[in-house]
């Protein structure tokens, strides 16, 4: 009978403040997973007597190995975390979420696509346009959104859904 879908829109998109505050908790937590993932590399690499790997990683004066291994954690902990979950542990700090623009969950494969656009090089300046949307979101088509503001707004959608949906024959006096 009603045919009006609940969408996402600009009012309860996280603001600029939370994003930021997203990317610095979330980058901190980065920074720690990669020191425990690479304190467990050289801890086998000890066990095992083979140190090729923890070599490759830590000994060389690369920048570019540098920056594949922190792809590579970043990619590990997006992915992960927001597929399980649809908030990292800066939304979880924040109250934010990642949503589709119908208010639903994102697949494995939209956050696989999320995560993966993360790694374009300047890719955290894409956050000074109007809206604050990066292009991970513009390019997975999923939003971040004020969980209090997106709730609030859900709530009252779905509770006009059902307003519109009593047939007259339903209304009694």
């Amino acid at each position: 009978m009603n045919s009006i879908k609940y969408t996402v829109s600009d009012d309860i998109l996280a603001s600029k403040g939370l994003r930021f505050a997203n990317f610095i908790i979330d980058y901190i937590v980065q920074l720690i997973l990669g020191f425990v993932i690479g304190f467990v590399i050289i801890m086998i690499s000890d066990l095992t007597g083979s140190y090729g790997l923890s070599d490759f990683l830590f000994m060389s004066d690369s920048r570019l190995v540098d920056y594949i291994f922190a792809y590579i954690v970043l990619f590990i902990y997006y992915t992960t975390i927001e597929s399980l979950t649809g908030r990292s542990i800066g939304k979880y700090i924040t109250k934010t979420k990642v949503v589709l623009y119908d208010g639903s969950k994102p697949t494995f494969n939209e956050i696989l696509v999320r995560s993966l656009a993360r790694m374009i090089p300047l890719e955290a300046f894409s956050f000074l346009g109007e809206l604050g949307k990066g292009w991970h979101d513009t390019i997975s088509k999923t939003y971040v959104v004020d969980i209090a503001k997106f709730e609030a707004k859900k709530e009252t959608f779905e509770g006009l859904d059902e307003i519109g949906k009593i047939g007259v024959d339903e209304v009694t006096f």
